[in-house]
């Protein structure tokens, strides 16, 4: 499994600046942990996250 650091250094965002660059590492590093993933596992994931901010910030989320 690559690192944070493996992904800052891919040579198609090594040239950006460092903010840019870290999104981009952020952004291809979650684009790799979900790809093969099914979309139920995908919203399950999500559900999960939100539920482990509002329980950390204690923050409720509107729901429709």
């Amino acid at each position: 499994m690559k690192t944070y650091l493996d992904y800052m250094n891919d040579p198609d965002i090594v040239n950006e600046p460092m903010p840019l660059r870290e999104v981009h590492a952020i952004r291809l590093m979650l684009s790799d942990e979900t790809k093969h993933m099914t979309l139920e596992r995908r919203a399950e994931r999500t559900r999960n996250a939100v539920l482990d901010v509002e329980t950390r910030f204690n923050f409720k989320f509107r729901r429709p």
